[in-house]
């Protein structure tokens, strides 16, 4: 694994459809999710190649890092495909009973959320508020039996944003969802412009961060002023947009680049 080797050679991420930007968001949009903590709520890998937009195939033998990945089962899921991945989460210092009983608790509220808040979510991707929580808590269910098995072999790392305990370049591609924009309130500007620098120092190629937007759906108010600072400190960014959209307005990502030096 990348953790502690020397980093690997840049090779490009698959590269996602540009679409027009910004999608169509109603004039007055609806009560948002309450996150008064940041979520452990995790996803599987089906889900992340729809809104990363990710080539899998062009992925394996690469190396990949899943940052403030929660219980997600993209990282077991991954590995599994021939993809080296590694997963960074705070939340990994803890035992798996630990883990277990934070998912239980997370899981319930988000669950609730949903159901309560129909207007929120587009639900493009699922059938139905049941079929997201069979497939939301079966990521949860794989992640947990790959952490007991692998978390002593470097697969998955305690660490969180903005300082990762990774070497500079170590990834081909990094991810990032659900956290940078949707918890804007908790995390101030100058968070995110160090948390979106430390995502690139440790990328040697693409960084993609999912979604673009708050919990009430509309776009990341200082985004424009972020993509400044970060341009200026030599990162080059670009807002895509994907083909999904679980929620109102999550159908963009933000892709960052280092530019040549």
């Amino acid at each position: 694994m990348p953790t502690l080797l020397a980093p690997p050679p840049s090779v490009p991420a698959a590269a996602p459809v540009r679409r027009p930007f910004p999608p169509s968001l109603p004039s007055r949009a609806p009560a948002q999710i309450d996150l008064p903590a940041v979520s452990f709520f995790g996803r599987t890998l089906a889900e992340y190649a729809q809104f990363f937009a990710l080539d899998l195939p062009a992925l394996r033998r690469r190396d990949v890092l899943d940052v403030a990945a929660g219980p997600s089962s993209f990282v077991a899921e991954a590995c599994a495909r021939g993809i080296d991945a590694v997963a960074v989460d705070p939340l990994y210092a803890g035992r798996v009973d630990e883990l277990t009983a934070r998912i239980d608790g997370d899981y319930a509220r988000m669950l609730t959320q949903m159901r309560a808040k129909p207007a929120l979510f587009r639900m493009k991707s699922f059938p139905s508020f049941d079929a997201a929580e069979a497939d939301r808590r079966a990521a949860a269910q794989r992640f947990l039996a790959d952490f007991s098995t692998h978390s002593l072999h470097g697969r998955y790392v305690a660490g969180a944003l903005p300082r990762l305990p990774f070497f500079d370049d170590s990834f081909d591609l990094v991810l990032c969802a659900h956290l940078l924009f949707i918890y804007a309130n908790r995390f101030d500007f100058d968070w995110h412009v160090a948390a979106c620098r430390e995502l690139a120092r440790v990328s040697a190629g693409e960084v993609r961060i999912h979604p673009v937007c708050g919990p009430d759906g509309r776009p990341y108010p200082k985004l424009a002023a972020l993509r400044r600072e970060l341009r200026a400190g030599g990162i080059e960014s670009e807002v895509v947009r994907v083909d999904y959209e679980f929620f109102i307005g999550s159908g963009s990502m933000l892709v960052l680049r280092k530019g040549a030096t």
